[in-house]
């Protein structure tokens, strides 16, 4: 029985670690989503299309289903959001092929139809804010997050081109030091993009809200199913606390 027990919690150390190994670097900075604001998701949608959908699919959802949820107009999206042949109701899938990919990247893109829920939303965040310039990788850039990614710097052009900030000490991204002192930043910005930093980081926001909503399109009527159950189950319970009343007070 002990080995037993042994054996147990030696495997359950081996697939965390190797879990946290998988996962990669902790995200440095974190991000508050609201799948209830329809503005955000739809802002993050047009981001997704047009900076994303080129090479990586969401090969789980569709167009239709994105539109109906979102509020998007069926001719809107045609329009704006379909850049190719397909069709409203088919799936939001790319023309790149894995070989193709494997041959420009070194390795297919992943699809990002559930990406937030094997990542989570603040990694990803991370994870678009944390490119900076490095001459050593074979892009010109790096991710503090997912080094040696063969993914460019897609974003650029609003963010700009950031560098690794040298008084950065805080790996775990903390705003605080150990003292309570404010961290430094960890990258410094050494060309503007399109967007300020406020902005870039509301962008970002927003497209992670999207990717969220993305791996789970149920849950927007999911928590309004849910609250509606539980205003039925304080009603029938009221009403059976009346029952239960009226059917025993001739016992005491």
């Amino acid at each position: 029985m002990k080995t037993i027990i042994k054996l147990i919690c030696v495997t359950a150390l081996l697939y965390s670690s190797s879990g946290f190994a998988a996962g990669g670097s902790s995200p440095l900075f974190h991000v508050n989503v609201d799948v209830d604001n329809r503005q955000s998701l739809q802002r993050g949608a047009k981001l997704f299309v047009n900076y994303c959908l080129s090479c990586h699919a969401a090969s789980y959802s569709r167009y239709k289903r994105v539109a109906t949820d979102l509020g998007i107009s069926d001719k809107n999206m045609r329009e704006n959001m379909i850049f190719t042949n397909q069709k409203l109701g088919d799936p939001m899938i790319v023309a790149m092929t894995e070989k193709d990919g494997k041959t420009w990247f070194g390795g297919a893109p992943p699809d990002l139809s559930v990406r937030a829920r094997a990542r989570g939303a603040d990694w990803i965040y991370s994870f678009m804010k944390s490119f900076y310039l490095n001459e050593k990788a074979t892009r010109g850039v790096d991710n503090k997050m997912l080094p040696g990614t063969s993914m460019p710097h897609v974003m650029w052009e609003l963010q700009g081109w950031q560098d690794l900030n040298p008084d950065y000490g805080h790996d775990k991204g903390s705003n605080k030091g150990n003292h309570g002192e404010e961290s430094k930043p960890p990258f410094i910005l050494v060309e503007s993009g399109q967007l300020s930093e406020e902005e870039y980081d509301k962008a970002m926001t927003d497209l992670v809200n999207f990717m969220v909503y993305l791996s789970e399109p149920a849950q927007l009527k999911r928590k309004t199913i849910g609250v509606g159950v539980l205003f039925f189950l304080a009603a029938l319970g009221i009403l059976a606390y009346f029952m239960k009343r009226d059917y025993w007070k001739d016992v005491h």
